[in-house]
């Protein structure tokens, strides 16, 4: 066990670590990555408030289960970001010069779009792991373990990837607009 876990401070790093630098080779700016990689955090929160309730210690399983939610944790923040990022360009495209309420209108149109994929992608994890939660074959006790961080992270990843992505992208490009020096007018801006 204690070899596991000396096996495990370092993987996990370097999970984390190649998980940055895919998001970087991917997207080619920092900024994004960074918002990507806020996502981490709060799936991480969801899964040890999961364990929490169900009275779970941290182990080499639930560590696994921590690594894969990290994984699925970054790719809906990718996916976020990419239709966030389609939605600004089409709106830069129809508008010359964006104001804070075009810009508000293309974030909110990018993140209604990702709502549907980002809502069936979690009812599928969660319904494929809600099985080994109620297992109590031979295996089942560690499967549990896996399972538990990727149940509680799903549900705080969806809230972070619909809720907090588009306001740190809204923060994000409001900073870039008004820097190159466009015109861009705060305005009465819904967030």
């Amino acid at each position: 066990m204690q070899e596991a876990r000396e096996r495990l401070k370092v993987i996990v790093p370097i999970t984390i670590g190649v998980i940055f630098l895919l998001l970087f080779l991917n997207f080619r700016n920092l900024t994004e990555v960074l918002i990507v990689m806020l996502a981490l955090p709060f799936a991480l929160v969801g899964g040890i408030w999961f364990m929490y309730l169900l009275a779970y210690n941290m182990s080499v399983a639930t560590m696994v289960g921590f690594i894969a939610l990290a994984g699925v944790a970054a790719e809906t923040g990718v996916v976020m970001i990419i239709y966030l990022d389609e939605a600004y360009e089409t709106k830069r495209k129809e508008e010359e010069n964006l104001t804070a309420a075009d810009l508000y209108d293309a974030i909110m149109h990018g993140a209604v779009e990702r709502v549907r994929p980002k809502m069936m992608t979690v009812s599928a994890i969660i319904a494929g792991l809600l099985p080994i939660m109620w297992s109590n074959e031979t295996g089942a006790s560690v499967m549990k373990r896996i399972a538990a961080p990727m149940v509680g992270g799903m549900v705080s990843s969806t809230i972070l990837t619909l809720i907090i992505i588009p306001i740190l992208y809204e923060l994000w490009r409001g900073y870039e607009l008004r820097r190159q020096g466009a015109v861009y007018m705060r305005g009465t801006v819904r967030l």
